[in-house]
């Protein structure tokens, strides 16, 4: 059954930025979004974004990301860790998927911050997700033909307000 796009469909009009650009844009990506509430920071290439917040797991330090959003069937945020189809998951993700260092994250969106007990889909739910997600947003299937590894789906659900 051939899914229709939803109001969450993005066409891919950018080059893939390579692994090496992914951090350095990040890093001023979260720093304009610290600094505005503005819709030119939020939302970039037709794709609401959050910032996630994490402890290293080996380092004990804050990291923070910039990460586009889909929201699933419930409305939940659901964000990808697909590094552009790297072989390896990105760090993120790594320290996040620690639940003794990383039991709760903090997540802050364009109007409010709050604490998340993310959810790393499995099973059915990762399969439905992925098909609703690739749907609206086709460049995840090429990332993953990319690479060997699963590309991780994380729901953030949330928990409690920050």
């Amino acid at each position: 059954m051939s899914q229709q796009p939803s109001d969450q469909y993005v066409e891919q009009q950018w080059e893939t930025p390579s692994h090496e650009e992914i951090p350095v844009i990040t890093k001023m990506h979260v720093a304009g979004m610290e600094a505005t509430s503005a819709d030119e920071a939020w939302v970039v290439a037709g794709m609401h974004h959050v910032v996630i917040h994490t402890i290293g797991r080996k380092s004990g330090n804050e990291h923070k990301v910039s990460l586009p959003i889909w929201r699933d069937a419930d409305g939940h945020r659901i964000v990808v860790a697909s590094f552009a189809g790297h072989e390896n998951h990105p760090s993120w993700f790594v320290n996040l998927r620690d639940t003794s260092v990383n039991p709760e994250v903090k997540v802050r969106s364009q109007h409010g911050m709050y604490w998340s007990k993310p959810e790393i889909l499995e099973g059915d739910d990762y399969t439905t997700t992925w098909a609703g997600l690739t749907a609206d947003r086709a460049w995840y299937d090429d990332y993953q033909a990319r690479t060997d590894r699963r590309i991780p789906l994380v729901r953030l659900p949330e928990t409690r307000p920050a």
